[in-house]
């Protein structure tokens, strides 16, 4: 048996990198997952992945989730998809990296659109239907931005945004909990996803730039931070609510 035996899971950004590893991940402990992505293409890849897997899987592609409409409408089709939702993954971001003097308005609304209103938008739309399951879980991802300052990239909004995203699990955590529904946040440091390997390249300063916080000194591999997410998402972490979890190789210890 799975730790999320049916279970019903709405994941955000699913098309790759850590969303397409969850959507594998929570397929395999038995959840019945609808994942969704502004990229269809690569969306419909990963749900042949899980269901080639002997997972369960529908993908809703493309979505903009900075449209509430449009994250209404997906948390719709998840509720409809399988009867109801019990697991918000809200793991889709969209950021955008500067320094202060030069970060444009645009490049700071972007951010806070795609790094906090996402998950509020579709946190606010999944709620009705967490109370009427008689309680879940919405897991955030937020970043260890939220809790200090870096400089490789410079992080002006991502730091704010992030900030914001644990702070709002605090409060939903609270607003939650005569509901039963449990509210985490997972502070992930520097990940190695096919995005940031595409950015990177082969630019080993700038690689050895953003891990040199870390204690470890490597990126972690997004199942290292997915596996968690799996755990706080079960039965298993019923007693775990309003907690933000670094999984940062250890760069917020020093």
């Amino acid at each position: 048996m799975g730790s999320l035996d049916g279970k019903i899971v709405l994941i955000t950004g699913t098309a790759g990198g850590q969303g397409r590893v969850a959507a594998l991940a929570f397929a395999r402990e038995g959840a019945k997952v609808v994942g969704c992505d502004i990229q269809t293409a690569a969306n419909d890849e990963t749900v042949e992945l899980v269901r080639r897997a002997g997972g369960e899987m529908t993908g809703v592609a493309p979505i903009d989730l900075t449209d509430p409409e449009q994250a209404r409408r997906v948390v719709e089709e998840a509720v409809a998809a399988y009867g109801g939702l019990d697991v918000v993954y809200n793991n889709a971001a969209l950021p955008r990296f500067g320094p202060l003097p030069g970060f444009s308005v645009d490049d700071w609304h972007t951010t806070i659109a795609g790094e906090l209103d996402i998950p509020f938008f579709v946190s606010k739309f999944a709620w009705p239907h967490l109370v009427a399951r008689g309680g879940g879980v919405i897991v955030n991802v937020a970043s260890m931005a939220g809790q200090i300052a870096g400089e490789v990239p410079p992080m002006v909004a991502h730091a704010a945004a992030n900030a914001g995203v644990v702070g709002m699990t605090r409060q939903l955590a609270l607003e939650g909990a005569p509901h039963g529904i449990r509210a985490v946040a997972v502070s992930p440091g520097p990940v190695l996803t096919p995005a940031s390997e595409r950015d990177l390249g082969d630019d080993q300063a700038a690689r050895e730039a953003i891990t040199r916080k870390t204690l470890l000194k490597r990126f972690a591999r997004p199942e290292e931070i997915v596996e968690l997410v799996v755990f706080l998402a079960s039965d298993r972490a019923a007693y775990i609510t309003g907690a933000n979890y670094l999984v940062d190789g250890g760069a917020t210890a020093w």
